[in-house]
């Protein structure tokens, strides 16, 4: 019997969140040799490939997309990701949840603006664990100060936990 291989989901938020992880991914992509158009440019018996379907998910035109998403609630740092030539072609537009005005502290990520946009993050997550063929846990890069990584962060966090409590959480 073939072995399923387990999925990881990466979640970016805030700022520092999608800046790590935009560099993130490029050097997963180099690893995993995908290039810009979310092709894989290689060997599939090669090293490369192996355990690529770990953090990517395959789609039916042999793209390779991250098992991310990316949140922010001001659109700044998600629109240089969106306009960046090196990463904007490997990420799906539905895993970006976007809102209009700065955190600037961790009460407001975590109870204001941070709590209005979780069911929307939510939802962006569980459709991205459906898509999974055997969850293994979540990644998430964010900052421990500031506003959306830090307090929302940590709403997400608890979330999580409640929605997903047998499956692997780290930050």
């Amino acid at each position: 019997m073939p072995r399923l291989s387990q999925s990881i989901v990466t979640i970016q938020a805030g700022q520092c969140g999608n800046q790590v992880g935009t560099k993130f991914w490029e050097t997963v992509c180099e690893e995993h040799n995908i290039g810009n158009d979310g092709k894989f440019n290689g060997n599939k018996d090669s090293p490369q490939y192996h355990g690529v379907d770990v953090l990517f998910r395959k789609l039916e035109n042999e793209k390779y997309v991250p098992r991310s998403i990316l949140f922010d609630l001001e659109p700044g740092t998600i629109d240089r990701i969106r306009s960046s030539s090196m990463i904007r072609n490997i990420f799906q537009p539905d895993n970006f949840v976007v809102g209009v005005s700065p955190a600037g502290n961790w009460a407001k990520g975590f109870y204001t603006e941070g709590y209005e946009m979780m069911d929307e993050v939510m939802d962006a997550i569980r459709l991205e664990t459906e898509k999974a063929d055997h969850l293994q846990g979540f990644q998430l890069i964010h900052s421990l100060g500031g506003g959306t990584g830090s307090g929302m962060g940590s709403h997400l966090l608890i979330k999580l936990r409640e929605e997903y409590p047998d499956r692997m959480l780290y930050t």
